[in-house]
């Protein structure tokens, strides 16, 4: 009696080590942006002032902020590397220009990205929203079984007006 009983135990407490061991959480799946994808979706520099005319603007002993003015005018934006930043520094641009101008830069860029990644939840909410849809119309819609026949016959229960109901049911729809 107490193999039996030790056999069972063992059995049982198999069992319930690989049912908890086969209920491991599910990855999920995320969606990433490569860096090219970064790339194509950062906007173009456009530089409508060129660097050379702040250079000169410089020269020319105008201040800062209407340098920063006339670069906010021209909307140009500019994607400068650190050695042009370093160049641009050594040649007498003011270090609030060349902060200007990073900072215009990476608020392109992240609303750029911003905007991406709206448009995805977007698209992933409708696409969910579409799905709870189908799966409601599927669970409450008596009529998504293949075998499904609505008449009866006419009983104690249920009379003609049941199949008649049915079928008005059916064509509203």
């Amino acid at each position: 009696m107490r193999k039996h009983s030790l056999i069972f135990g063992t059995v049982l407490l198999a069992g319930l080590v690989t049912g908890c061991a086969s209920n491991a959480p599910r990855e999920v799946a995320v969606d990433r942006l490569t860096p090219d994808e970064v790339a194509q979706l950062t906007p173009a520099a456009t530089p409508i002032l060129s660097l050379d005319e702040i250079v000169s603007l410089t020269q020319q002993k105008a201040t800062a902020d209407d340098i920063i003015a006339k670069i906010k005018a021209s909307n140009s934006q500019y994607d400068l590397t650190a050695s042009q930043i370093v160049t641009l520094s050594k040649q007498g641009v003011d270090s609030k220009v060349l902060d200007y101008i990073q900072s215009e830069r990476e608020k392109a860029r992240l609303n750029s990205l911003a905007e991406e990644i709206n448009k995805r939840e977007k698209a992933n909410k409708e696409a969910q929203e579409k799905l709870k849809q189908q799966a409601w119309r599927n669970r409450y819609d008596p009529f998504y079984d293949p075998f499904y026949h609505p008449f009866y016959g006419y009983g104690p229960y249920w009379g003609s007006h049941f199949y008649l109901n049915n079928h008005l049911h059916r064509r509203r729809r």
